[in-house]
């Protein structure tokens, strides 16, 4: 099964939570983008791309770990593109969250993808079509900044609308009805 095969089974089997807005017409969204884009899932392909993403959850389940991206100077969860190696889109999300926090042990929550996101990104990428995760720290876990961040920093949940976007902020809503 290739990467696009496991992301359309993953969106046909994402069922958003009443209520969760545009989650469903982004679902389709997706969809018709993989159908139309045998590319669709890679950062060549300029129609937009489909990427993955975790929001990293403390073990007490009080914080997130947010990167300050380097690019794009703004607070977000980690995440990116997805790359050959990445059999599942679960495997991209938990790849680039390893890497961008330098955690290793991280676990997904079950259940799937927590949200979907689809915002612009500065040329080549146009735009990122987000499947959002969320993924819980061991104990005694330690951060460590990567080349893709200017810094890292645990928020505890309340500090989280004072300091990024409202598409992180949806995301942590939707992880804390699951945790």
């Amino acid at each position: 099964m290739t990467l696009h095969d496991d992301a359309t089974l993953v969106l046909k089997g994402y069922a958003p939570e009443q209520g969760a807005g545009d989650q469903a017409a982004l679902r389709q969204a997706y969809l018709d983008h993989l159908a139309q884009h045998d590319d669709g899932m890679w950062k060549a392909c300029r129609a937009g791309h489909v990427t993955a993403s975790a929001l990293v959850i403390d073990p007490e389940r009080e914080k997130v770990l947010l990167t300050l991206h380097r690019k794009l100077r703004m607070w977000l969860q980690m995440g990116g593109h997805c790359e050959p190696q990445d059999a599942t889109l679960e495997a991209a999300a938990l790849r680039e969250a390893t890497e961008e926090s330098g955690i290793t042990g991280l676990t997904l929550l079950p259940g799937g993808p927590v949200r979907l996101d689809r915002h612009p990104i500065p040329s080549p990428c146009n735009w990122h079509l987000d499947v959002q995760y969320a993924a819980l720290a061991p104990a005694g876990a330690a951060e460590r900044i990567s080349d893709e961040s200017l810094e890292l920093r645990w928020f505890g949940y309340g500090d989280v609308p004072e300091v990024a976007d409202a598409s992180v902020v949806r995301l942590l809503e939707a992880t804390r009805s699951r945790l």
